[in-house]
């Protein structure tokens, strides 16, 4: 089993794998570009999102700068608004329904490592740059789905359809659909009608 096969099966992975690496600095490049090109350029960022991204409906917004860890694991629905400062660590895949707004400064993350030291480095080699152990999990939005500046979406969080994450939430568990969550950690406070 490969490195990437590991990190998507959600098995401890070496994030420091050659093919890993190569995506990941694709990735970084492609964003770099995307951030730095003019606002109204629509035909490169087309172009960018089309080799960056896993897949993508119509009618997608990205407001630069736009972060992501290697990109291709990432998977838009139609109709989906990301606004300015979003970082998608989409070390495993990244699941956004149709119809989604995503407030500025949003992280989501899908990676997280072992607590205890030993097993997120293992024994030290002394040759350079020694890359830390990795575990990841799917994160899953749903259809119709707005989550609020600044909210941080943890590893194997699922959100339903027709849900709003207030700002400024960490959201720690799966949230059911047609609900309103907010706060730290995020929790359901009413039904969203």
């Amino acid at each position: 089993m490969t490195e990437r096969e590991k990190m998507l099966a959600g098995q401890l992975y070496d994030c420091g794998d050659a093919e890993l690496i190569e995506q990941w600095h694709k990735a970084k490049n492609l964003t770099r570009e995307y951030n730095n090109l003019d606002s109204n350029d629509s035909e490169n960022k087309e172009r960018i999102l089309k080799e960056l991204l896993g897949a993508r409906g119509e009618k997608l917004w990205i407001t630069a700068p736009f972060f992501v860890d290697y990109g291709n694991n990432i998977y838009f629905g139609n109709n989906c608004e990301i606004n300015m400062n979003c970082t998608f660590l989409d070390d495993n895949k990244i699941v956004i329904g149709d119809n989604a707004l995503i407030a500025p400064n949003v992280q989501i993350y899908t990676a997280f490592h072992p607590t205890n030291a030993k097993d997120r480095f293992g024994e030290k080699t002394g040759d350079g740059f020694e890359f830390c152990k990795t575990v990841t999990a799917p994160v899953i939005i749903g259809d119709d789905v707005w989550i609020g500046g600044g909210s941080v979406i943890l590893p194997g969080v699922t959100i339903g359809d027709n849900v709003t994450i207030g700002a400024g939430s960490v959201v720690t568990k799966s949230i059911p659909s047609n609900t309103v969550a907010y706060g730290n950690p995020c929790r359901v406070i009413r039904e969203n009608n």
